[in-house]
C-alpha cells in the first residue's frame, strides 16, 4: 500500500469496537454446527425489562461500520444484538446456501444461543431481505419490523423491464462490490443522495479492501441468489406489524419496491419516505432513523402512526 498510508480501514475498525464496548455491548463468536460460525454484538448484561432487537446490516462492511450512528440512542431502550451475516465480519459457513432464508435462520441461530425467544428486527437494504425472512420462518418470534430500503419485492423480471441503474446481476455485482476507485464511485453516486468525497487513492483502496474484497466470491453468489427466479407470488405473506422506510430518491432499490411491499403486507404497514435521501438511509439519516425506529418500536401502539406521519411531513418541508 505505499509507506506514506496508513490503514483507514483498521484504524476505524478499532474505533468502532471501542464504541461498541462503551455502550455495554460484547463481542460474541457462536459455533452453530454444520461449518456455519456467527459473530454478534450482544449485551454485556442483558435486562429482562428491556424488549430485544436485532440490527441487520446491508451489504458493505461489517456490522459496526453500518450501526455504528445507532447502538448510542438505541440502547437504552433495548438489548440489542448486532450480528455480522454470513461472509461479513467473522461470519462464515462451508455450506453451500446462499439465501436470504438460510441467513435468517443463522440469525434467529445466533439469538437461540443467547436466550432470545423473542425481538423486533431492523433491517437495511440485503438486512431487509433476512429481516422479513425471519419474520415470515419465525411469525411468533419477531414482534415488530422495519424494512429500510429492502427491495424484498424485487421480481427477476424487473431488470430486465428497466426498473434499475444496472442492466444485469453481473452489472450490479460489480457496482455493489467494487474492486476499483472507478467502481467504487459510481456505488456511491448510486447508493447516495449527495455523494461522499472519499479522499486521496490510497484511501480509496484502503476502502476497497476493507468493504470489498473479502468473501467477494460468495458475496457475488448472495447477490445472485436474490434475483434468481424470484416472483412476489412467491413471497410469503408476513402478519408483523411493519415500518416501511425508504428514501424518496433511491436508485438502487426505487420507490416502487417501497409501494409495492406496502401493498403487499396490507394494512400492518406503514410506509415513510423520507426526502433528500438515497439507499443509504443509515449513513445519510441516521438521526431521521432513530426517531422513526424508537417511535414505531417504543412509543404506544395508538400514537405512533400520529407521531410516525409527523416525522414523514417533517421530511417534506
Amino acid at each position: 500500500m505505499g509507506g506514506q498510508c496508513f490503514s483507514y480501514g483498521s484504524i476505524m475498525d478499532a474505533w468502532y469496537r471501542s464504541c461498541f464496548s462503551r455502550v455495554g455491548l460484547t463481542s460474541a463468536t457462536t459455533d452453530l454446527g454444520n461449518g456455519t460460525v456467527m459473530h454478534c454484538w450482544i449485551p454485556k448484561t442483558p435486562k429482562e425489562t428491556k424488549p430485544n432487537l436485532v440490527l441487520i446490516h446491508g451489504m458493505g462492511a461489517n456490522a459496526m461500520w453500518q450501526w455504528n450512528q445507532f447502538v448510542r440512542p438505541l440502547v437504552s431502550h433495548f438489548n440489542i444484538y448486532v450480528p455480522d451475516l454470513v461472509f461479513f465480519g467473522e461470519s462464515y459457513t462451508t455450506l453451500s446456501d446462499r439465501s436470504e432464508a438460510f441467513q435468517a435462520r443463522c440469525v434467529m441461530g445466533v439469538l437461540d444461543a443467547h436466550g432470545v425467544r423473542t425481538t423486533n428486527a431492523v433491517g437495511v437494504s440485503y438486512g431487509g431481505f433476512v429481516a422479513y425472512s425471519m419474520a415470515a420462518q419465525f411469525p411468533d418470534r419477531v414482534e415488530k419490523l422495519v424494512l429500510c430500503c429492502t427491495g424484498v419485492c424485487l421480481e427477476d423480471q424487473d431488470m430486465e423491464d428497466g426498473m434499475f441503474q444496472v442492466k444485469s446481476v453481473e452489472e450490479a455485482v460489480s457496482v455493489l462490490l467494487p474492486q476499483s476507485p472507478e467502481k467504487l464511485k459510481e456505488m456511491i453516486k448510486i447508493a447516495f443522495f449527495k455523494p461522499i468525497r472519499i479522499g486521496p487513492s490510497c484511501l480509496v483502496n484502503d476502502l476497497i479492501d476493507e468493504l470489498c474484497t473479502e468473501y467477494r466470491e460468495q458475496k457475488k453468489e448472495l447477490i445472485q441468489a436474490l434475483h434468481k427466479e424470484r416472483k412476489l407470488s412467491n413471497l410469503p405473506k408476513i402478519t408483523n406489524p411493519t415500518l416501511i422506510m425508504w428514501g424518496e430518491k433511491d436508485l438502487v432499490f426505487p420507490m416502487e419496491l417501497a409501494h409495492r411491499l406496502k401493498r403487499h403486507i396490507g394494512e400492518g404497514a406503514e410506509l415513510v419516505v423520507i426526502k433528500k435521501a438515497g439507499h443509504a438511509l443509515n449513513i445519510e439519516k441516521p438521526k431521521e432513523m432513530n426517531k422513526l425506529i424508537q417511535c414505531f418500536l417504543v412509543d404506544a401502539v395508538p400514537s405512533t402512526k400520529a407521531k410516525i406521519h409527523h416525522q414523514n411531513d417533517l421530511k417534506s418541508e
